[in-house]
């Protein structure tokens, strides 16, 4: 079945292999696991394309064969993972917040079939598994930095969703901001959407115009704003650093492939069970990382960042997780 001619912009085959030597613990040769993926946003969205980019990873080492679908929208969503799963791939992969009954229910009716999703909530015996982005510990370490850079002491912050995938990283970062500026405010808003630059970078010129000399990039647009204006901004998920020269100060970046990879090998050697995979985008896991551009950062506060960093890698600093939607400062 053509799922391209029904719904969406885009499907792409990545490229197949017949065989692989998976690089695991136990692995031996093996047919190669044929795994798609199915996204609401286009592929160069920055939280789909950390996905898409693991995915690509392993079909280039020849792990897995590797369909996709974008822009799917969620009126499709549970007829396109039927189909995939009738065409016999073995690891179905997307996020399904906003229609968590739906997918679970298809999960339900392909027992065999393995499904790894963004998810809210929890897995669902015996084959619906979920991670997420934590990457709540860089996003403190972004704080840092931005805390000790702000002179204006008013830090703007742009989400998409006020949602607990969204809230406990902007949380983080606020902490981490507190923690070597007690004075800092934040404004704080959200667009309610998933990709509307024009609407971020809007709201962005206005906490500028409030006194805000660092901005939150939660959503793309807030860079472009904020290079406009002259200010210095912090990414999210990805490094936009090169595409913002002088203006991106520090990003919180995640890693999807210690997650994918993880399940790739379960579903290979046949251990794939219902699980939360949301542990492996911990900065311990390498699923979460720092990137600072040190030409714009003091060195002072780079070894106090350093310092930071390898308390949480030591497991003598725990970064709070916080889930409730972050506020303005009165």
């Amino acid at each position: 079945m053509n799922i391209a001619s029904k719904v969406l912009r885009r499907t792409v085959i990545a490229g197949a292999a017949s065989l692989s030597l998976l690089g695991m613990a136990g692995a031996s040769v093996a047919e190669t696991t044929k795994v798609a993926a199915i996204y609401t946003l286009p592929v160069e969205q920055q939280w789909i394309s950390r996905i898409h980019k693991a995915l690509n990873a392993a079909k280039d080492r020849g792990d897995i064969e590797y369909v996709f679908s974008e822009n799917v929208a969620n009126t499709d969503y549970e007829r396109v993972m039927r189909e995939y799963a009738e065409q016999g791939h073995q690891l179905i992969v997307g996020e399904v917040f906003g229609l968590e009954r739906a997918a679970r229910k298809v999960a339900g009716d392909y027992p065999e079939t393995a499904f790894l999703m963004g998810s809210s909530f929890g897995p669902v015996a015996p084959n619906f598994s979920v991670f997420d982005n934590w990457i709540h510990e860089p996003s403190y370490l972004s704080g840092m930095v931005a805390g000790a850079a702000t002179e204006s002491n008013l830090i703007g912050m742009v989400g998409g969703y006020a949602i607990p995938e969204v809230n406990r990283l902007m949380n983080a970062f606020m902490d981490g901001a507190r923690s070597v500026n007690p004075d800092v405010r934040f404004l704080v808003t959200f667009i309610d959407s998933w990709y509307d630059p024009p609407k971020a970078k809007e709201s962005a010129f206005a906490m500028m115009d409030a006194g805000a000399d660092i901005m939150f990039a939660e959503r793309f647009g807030v860079a472009d704003a904020a290079v406009e204006r002259g200010v210095k901004a912090v990414g999210n998920v990805i490094d936009t650093s090169g595409d913002y020269p002088n203006t991106i100060l520090t990003s919180a970046l995640w890693h999807m492939e210690p997650t994918i990879d993880r399940a790739i090998g379960a579903v290979a050697d046949g251990t794939f069970e219902a699980a939360d995979y949301g542990q492996y985008s911990f900065m311990g896991y390498g699923g979460g990382s720092l990137v600072v551009d040190e030409t714009l950062v003091s060195g002072d506060v780079l070894t106090k960042v350093k310092e930071t960093e390898q308390a949480i890698q030591d497991g003598m600093f725990r970064v709070n997780v916080n889930d409730a939607p972050p506020v303005s400062d009165k």
